[in-house]
């Protein structure tokens, strides 16, 4: 299933150096906290929040860690060219990305993202004290643009991060970002939930070469910058709220708009990842638009109608075999052709479907492959029910 993609600028915050040398590098976040009296009470009691901040900081940066990857990369035709006297020096020109990560298991097991150690030869764990390890994936999801490695050692004294549930957050929630921005160790950045159930372009992609979404991401206004990639997004228990990821931004310097993959997400794809190498995300094999004013005048439903135009139907795919069509016609629409007649999906398993996020986050966060939903449709102005099987989202060929 997938979501067509807009013209905004989404980056990556992994931190990239080409070189022949390895350089080392860090960074944090930070946030306050306000206790509010009982309701009936019109006095609010602010506590000192540097101290609030400080007793995070301390507790959780020793499991938030430095995550240093090394990558072959071709300069085409043209040979490197030797260095006397320096034969540890490799014929073949590499690169040095950094990225962030977070401990959240005793068994040395990390969470980080997957474009952080995509192509990875040699992965180097640096902990807060500067104690280094090697360290090997054991596991990637490019859907949800996560991973995770496990460390050869594992220093004393460190505890794992524990998981909120990011089902309960809220706008305006104060958060801490915790990472290596800019390759500084030991940084510690605040801000808010500026917004929830955000979707981003995955790092999978279709068999048609469009992007998958991920769903339900968190916006925040907490500084975010190359190499927070990986880290956590926290509350102030502590406990991690999600996994920083990209920001919106033409120059990839932070300009107020962040974006971490929520908890939720890792507490389902974590496990698998460690256990099997990779997880599986249900499908529904289609392409579609949320419905727009023009598209339903051009369709003759009602004003007031939500849901989403199926465009497309994946040949062979769960929609498919269930008997869902995509559009038929297309209309001409502010000068450009858009396609129309297909069928609308109004409700999943009797939830209504406002946009397209609505389905997607239903069906990532509430079902499994092999699972059966039902989908209430609207085809020529008839409403009707489709059971569907959902299927294993299928890789790129």
């Amino acid at each position: 299933m997938l979501k067509s993609n807009n013209s905004r600028k989404i980056v990556p915050m992994a931190i990239l150096t080409v070189g022949l040398m390895l350089s080392a590098c860090g960074g944090i976040a930070q946030a306050p906290q306000v206790e509010v009296a009982p309701l009936d009470s019109e006095t609010i009691v602010i506590e000192d929040i540097s101290l609030v901040f400080s007793e995070v900081y301390e507790r959780v940066n020793p499991a938030v860690v430095n995550i240093q990857v090394r990558q072959s990369f071709a300069l085409g035709e043209e040979p490197v060219p030797e260095v006397p006297d320096h034969p540890e020096i490799p014929d073949q020109p590499f690169r040095i990305s950094q990225g962030s990560g977070f401990l959240i298991n005793e068994a040395g097991h990390f969470v980080t993202n997957y474009h952080v150690v995509d192509g990875a030869e040699r992965i180097t764990i640096v902990y807060a004290d500067g104690f280094s390890s090697r360290a090997e994936v054991v596991g990637t999801d490019p859907d949800s643009d996560l991973a995770v490695v496990q460390a050869a050692e594992l220093p004393a004294g460190i505890t794992p991060l524990a998981l909120a549930d990011s089902g309960e957050l809220r706008v305006g929630q104060t958060v801490l970002a915790i990472g290596n921005p800019f390759g500084l160790q030991g940084t510690m950045t605040t801000g808010i939930v500026s917004a929830l159930g955000r979707t981003l372009p995955s790092q999978a992609r279709t068999i048609g070469g469009s992007s998958f979404s991920i769903p339900s991401v968190i916006q925040t206004d907490a500084a975010i910058n190359p190499g927070n990639s990986g880290g956590p997004l926290l509350n102030l228990e502590g406990e991690v709220i999600g996994v920083n990821t990209a920001i919106e931004s033409s120059d990839r310097q932070f300009s107020g708009v962040g974006f971490a993959v929520p908890s939720s997400t890792v507490a389902r794809v974590a496990p698998a990842l460690i256990s099997d190498g990779t997880y599986r995300h249900p499908w529904l094999g289609i392409t579609g638009v949320t419905l727009s004013p023009v598209v339903r005048e051009a369709m003759d439903l009602e004003p007031n109608q939500n849901g989403i135009l199926v465009i497309d139907v994946q040949e062979s795919g769960p929609a498919a075999e269930a008997g869902l069509r995509g559009t038929s016609s297309e209309t001409e629409i502010d000068g450009q052709a858009m396609p129309i007649g297909g069928d609308v999906i109004v409700r999943i398993d009797g939830n209504t479907i406002v946009d397209f996020d609505d389905l997607l986050s239903y069906i990532s966060e509430e079902t499994k492959v092999g699972n059966r939903v039902q989908l209430d449709i609207l085809r020529g102005g008839e409403l009707l029910t489709l059971d569907v099987v959902l299927g294993a989202r299928p890789e790129a060929g």
